[in-house]
């Protein structure tokens, strides 16, 4: 068990300058970027600790966005989705902005509502050479992409696979209006579309609605 370095001790507890919000190791935070234009960074906390002085420092592991890891951001990425990195760091407390949820990627799916402090997990993300854990996840539709939380797609009461409107033919609104869906290939008892081994990085479980999340603004 690694010791507390002389003069500094561990905390239980940080409270965010200028709010009420109290963070403890394994808390989600929003970091404050050097660069204002940029959002805030994500990270889990794993241990806070403060000095003979009372400067407050977290131990972090850093979530990524899509468009910071090497493959960039793909079609089938969501908007709040972040990746678990291997990246740990030490930050002054003082850069904690506020707090947030990074929810299993099953449990985000079952949200009513999406707020601005709700994000997302379904990969670790090894920061070094861009490898994703799972590397291969199920796929869906005629396009034989991975789950999007943010696209609508409906079900077809045939095969029971996930479609995307427009990979049909249909508009979004016409979508929404069906009482039930037939794909144009329900006869076929083909499970090809849904191989684990169809398309590298990204999951979804069967039970996932339909309905993409509204996001609050």
């Amino acid at each position: 068990m690694a010791k507390t370095k002389p003069g500094k001790k561990d905390l239980e507890t940080y409270t965010i300058r200028g709010t009420a919000k109290v963070v403890r190791p394994g808390d989600c935070v929003l970091m404050r970027p050097s660069d204002s234009d940029k959002p805030p960074y994500v990270a889990r906390v794993e241990k806070i600790e403060a000095d003979h002085r009372n400067n407050v420092k977290v131990r972090c592991r850093w979530y990524y966005r899509p468009e910071e890891s090497i493959g960039g951001r793909r079609q089938f990425h969501g908007a709040k989705e972040l990746f678990l990195s291997d990246h740990f760091d030490v930050q002054s407390a003082h850069t904690i902005e506020g707090k947030c949820i990074v929810h299993s990627f099953k449990n985000y799916t079952k949200l009513e509502n999406v707020g601005t402090e709700d994000y997302f997990c379904r990969f670790e993300y090894k920061a070094s050479n861009g490898s994703f854990t799972p590397d291969r996840v199920a796929v869906y539709c005629k396009c034989e992409m991975p789950y999007n939380p943010d696209d609508l797609m409906v079900q077809c009461e045939g095969c029971k696979d996930w479609f995307h409107p427009s990979c049909m033919g249909m508009t979004i609104e016409e979508a929404k209006k069906l009482d039930q869906f037939l794909c144009s290939e329900c006869s076929s008892d083909d499970d090809t579309r849904r191989s684990l081994n169809s398309f590298p990085v990204s999951p979804i479980a069967d039970e996932t609605k339909a309905l993409a999340k509204r996001r609050k603004r």
